[in-house]
């Protein structure tokens, strides 16, 4: 279905009063202008992390330009840089067991980089995931994460990392020690942006 008909059909339940806000998830830039001309977007879900910077390039410029905010999913790259993630032993029904980079060679390789992130993260003296947070958080005040967790510990840790203060040089060593083009695999199985 062609995104404006879907946009459309959502700003009739704005207009309606059911909903507030339109928002849109995994969408390519172009989508994004399409549904953009229909009713305003509010914001943006997609995937991003030091393990997955794919937005960069067209997806966030073309928020900001729309003035649209951008809410990044898995920005602990699905738990990998929180440097808990050692095993690929899931549990039944775990998704990450369908992804290649959690998957023989590429899941050692990505635990390498997320060691070398916590390296920087024990010199600061915070958790790897913390510091994968704060550098998400680094990357604008239009950028608000949803890190996932099933433990309160977890939740607690991940909110302070907006008191983590990254300075350039700081941003500068942690891309340098996970750079985006050394993550080995897909990051899913099916395409990722929306385009329709």
């Amino acid at each position: 279905m062609p995104i404006e008909e879907t946009v459309g059909a959502l700003a009739e339940v704005v207009a309606a009063g059911k909903a507030r806000y339109i928002g849109l998830s995994e969408a390519s830039a172009a989508t994004i202008r399409r549904a953009h001309t229909v009713h305003p977007l509010a914001a943006v879900q997609s995937e991003y992390s030091l393990f997955h910077r794919g937005v960069e390039d067209e997806v966030l410029p073309t928020l900001r330009e729309l003035g649209i905010g951008f809410v990044p999913f898995s920005p602990l790259g699905r738990g990998i840089l929180s440097g808990a993630v050692t095993s690929t032993a899931f549990d039944p029904g775990d998704t990450r067991a369908r992804h290649e980079r959690y998957q023989g060679d590429a899941f050692a390789a990505n635990v390498r980089l997320a060691e070398r992130l916590r390296t920087l993260a024990d010199a600061r003296g915070v958790p790897a995931a913390r510091l994968a947070l704060a550098w998400v958080l680094a990357q604008g005040d239009d950028v608000v994460p949803i890190p996932g967790t099933r433990h309160a510990a977890h939740l607690a840790s991940n909110v302070e990392a907006a008191d983590v203060v990254l300075d350039a040089a700081d941003l500068a060593a942690i891309t340098d020690a996970v750079p985006a083009d050394a993550v080995v695999g897909v990051r899913h199985p099916q395409p990722h942006l929306l385009d329709g």
